[in-house]
């Protein structure tokens, strides 16, 4: 069996000292998949999880991180008729994507727009499926306000621009520094308004700036530190997805009065842990009334991939520090 380059970690899981360029065997595709060389990658904060041994890889899923690509087309399975080799595309799996070469199902890459260059690329399809799943789950419609934590995030990123163009009366996002704020604020297309929850008290300023009704929509990150705030700042018939907890599980004291007579929603999501059918078809979805509006930050599209820092693979354990030092302004991308 031939090889290939990828990130490893020493012993399976680690800290950041831990990462290597390694050797392991070029995977092969089934019938229904395709092998894609990859150009770049995008680094997730999942990623951090998995690599310190705390994220289960969803059964059937490489080992290697990395779960969002762009690149070209090397082989295909033999059922596989929509795609051929060279095909350029972009794509979302389950893992490897930290490597030369990634597995992918036919129905889970697409193909990449010429406008777009492989680094933006490489930047959409986790966080911008994972917003457009957050916000639709919620059952946004326009005219709700909305509250986006993590708003410098990939994610979060994503989720301002979507809820701007689905013209959501409010955008409110929330974010740790004033450099931050200030530079979601002249987005095109970003946040109308922006809360530092450091210092300020999220719940109260989204009342000020929904004259005290509240926002419709929450997608959350943060968890336990943001949870009975969230409650507060949910208007009646509010409704929240919860896409990580990273501040912690378990709220130590809570009135469970809010979620009853505010008769608020709370669903949760990890989107890599569904299904291969549940993926393709949001992906479709995506596809259709998504993708086409995305350009590179300097593009003129209605929505746009907004890059913090590029990283060659040999690098990789700067691109996790940067990841890890929660000072980043959109996307992490490391090229092959």
């Amino acid at each position: 069996m031939s090889q290939m380059r990828a990130v490893l970690v020493k012993g399976g899981a680690g800290g950041i000292k831990d990462l290597f360029i390694g050797e392991a065997p070029k995977p092969v595709p089934l019938a229904n998949e395709v092998l894609v060389k990859v150009k770049a990658f995008g680094v997730n904060r999942m990623d951090i999880i998995q690599r310190e041994g705390k994220y289960p890889v969803p059964a059937g899923a490489s080992k290697i991180l990395g779960v969002e690509f762009s690149g070209t087309i090397a082989e295909v399975g033999k059922e596989v008729t929509q795609w051929k080799l060279n095909d350029e595309v972009l794509g979302l799996v389950g893992g490897g994507a930290y490597a030369e070469f990634v597995l992918a199902p036919e129905t889970h890459i697409w193909h990449k727009p010429a406008h777009l260059s492989w680094v933006d690329a490489a930047a959409v399809p986790e966080n911008w499926i994972t917003a457009y799943q957050a916000l639709t789950i919620a059952e946004f419609q326009p005219g709700d306000n909305v509250l986006i934590h993590t708003g410098a995030s990939g994610v979060g990123l994503a989720a301002n621009q979507l809820a701007r163009t689905w013209n959501a009366s409010n955008v409110i996002t929330t974010a740790s520094s004033s450099a931050k704020l200030e530079w979601l604020l002249k987005m095109p297309n970003g946040p109308t308004h922006a809360v530092n929850y450091k210092t300020q008290d999220f719940a109260a300023e989204v009342k000020t700036i929904t004259d005290g009704k509240g926002v419709d929509v929450i997608v959350d990150f943060p968890g336990q530190s943001h949870f009975v705030k969230n409650l507060d700042a949910l208007a009646v018939d509010g409704r929240m997805t919860m896409l990580a907890l990273l501040s912690g599980a378990e709220v130590p004291s809570l009135n469970l009065v809010p979620i009853l007579y505010k008769r608020l929603r709370i669903q949760g999501s990890t989107l890599r842990a569904r299904s291969q059918e549940y993926q393709a078809e949001l992906i479709q979805r995506f596809r259709q009334s998504v993708a086409d509006k995305l350009t590179g930050e300097d593009g003129s599209g209605p929505l746009r991939t907004f890059i913090h820092a590029v990283y060659p693979m040999d690098k990789i354990q700067d691109a996790h520090q940067d990841m890890e030092s929660n000072g980043t302004a959109g996307k992490l991308i490391v090229t092959v």
